[in-house]
């Protein structure tokens, strides 16, 4: 088989192009400028999303699954923490709660209700391995509570604060959860997120067997996976103030920003978890749906609130009521959904009827 099919050459066009043209802002601004660089974003956050996939391959699973949650979050992080720097005053103080809160819900509800809807019409039902699943369930659980709705109620600092103590120690023990979660899904437990085996599955591993990446493709794929990760965060906080001004036009909360900013750092998980759904591997789909909200507060919290106490910039998380009740009912429905280790397609709507009243209540508060 060619090796240009691991290697396209637009993967590495559009990043190199993106570079170039970022320096040319300096030069030239306009609106049409502006859209250029959005597709541009849009296409190096895809190219990043494959040079991982190349790399993931030689890995194998589940540590394919979980390079490409890392390279997601090193995205979310690096934005998050370069508007956070470039903001003046009380501007960005909910900007991280907003994204890993929006980050969480697109994930929950919206790919894995996806995910499910495109498995079951094509396969009715879905298998997976419970106990992987009921692992990664209690891990996010815990640190969503310790992260969005603890800081509700400590006395030390009001409105949904911690205090700088308070946050380290919080950021500390979800990175500990994080690394021990990850331990058990590469190490300790690896079966627990491997797919049941099935006839399509059998026929990809043979496919995949027959196919062999050469160093030199392996070395580009790490070199411009570096790349594009670089340019993704330098384009989107660039384009950030576009957008933060489009919400605001409209009318629209800034939580929408959140929002926006989540849906673009989660566009390359999203489309290799569908897929794998389309393949009938919907233990790949949900490594990669729970991997990246699990990486999203395990690791992008512990960055961002070291980030945070150095440069002296305040961080609300605690979420309101409203935001309290529907992530509620998203953990409720996804644990009472993949009990069962098969998947259908009425838990698929429910989980995107869920996505979109949180979306709805997100605009129109």
């Amino acid at each position: 088989m060619n090796q240009n099919i691991y290697l396209r050459q637009w993967t590495i066009a559009v990043p190199l192009l993106s570079w170039l043209l970022y320096f040319g802002n300096f030069l030239f601004s306009s609106t049409y400028y502006s859209i250029l660089l959005t597709a541009l974003l849009l296409g190096s956050v895809l190219a990043a999303v494959y040079h991982s996939e190349v790399l993931a391959d030689r890995l194998g699973e589940p540590f394919g699954t979980l390079l490409l949650a890392f390279a997601i979050t090193v995205i979310e992080v690096g934005l998050i923490i370069s508007i956070m720097l470039g903001a003046k005053g009380l501007e960005t103080i909910t900007l991280a709660r907003d994204t890993v809160f929006a980050a969480v819900m697109l994930i929950l509800n919206g790919i894995m209700g996806i995910c499910i809807v495109i498995g079951s019409l094509r396969y009715r039902e879905q298998s997976f391995t419970l106990k992987g699943v009921s692992t990664a369930l209690i891990t996010l659980a815990t640190v969503v509570v310790f992260v969005l709705i603890l800081p509700n109620y400590t006395v030390s600092h009001s409105g949904g604060e911690y205090t700088s103590f308070q946050l380290l120690f919080i950021a500390f023990i979800c990175l500990l959860l994080y690394l021990g979660f990850t331990m058990v899904q590469t190490i300790r437990h690896r079966s627990f997120f491997i797919s049941p085996t099935s006839n399509i599955l059998k026929e990809t591993i043979g496919k995949d067997k027959k196919i062999k990446i050469s160093k030199k493709n392996i070395y580009i794929s790490s070199f411009m996976l570096v790349v594009s990760l670089g340019i993704v965060v330098l384009m989107a906080k660039l384009l950030s103030k576009d957008v933060e001004y489009l919400v605001v036009a409209v009318g629209a909360p800034r939580s929408v920003v959140g929002v926006i900013i989540a849906g673009i750092v989660l566009l390359p998980e999203a489309l290799a978890a569908i897929r794998a759904a389309r393949k009938d591997q919907i233990q790949t789909s949900l490594n990669l749906a729970f991997g990246s909200a699990l990486a999203s507060i395990g690791l992008s919290i512990p960055a961002i609130a070291i980030i945070s106490v150095i440069s002296g910039i305040r961080m609300t998380l605690g979420i309101d009521i409203k935001s309290t009740v529907l992530l509620g009912l998203s953990l409720f429905i996804i644990t009472i959904s993949l009990a069962t280790g098969k998947t259908n397609i009425m838990q698929g709507f429910v989980l995107l009827g869920i996505f979109l009243i949180y979306l709805f209540i997100t605009v129109v508060p």
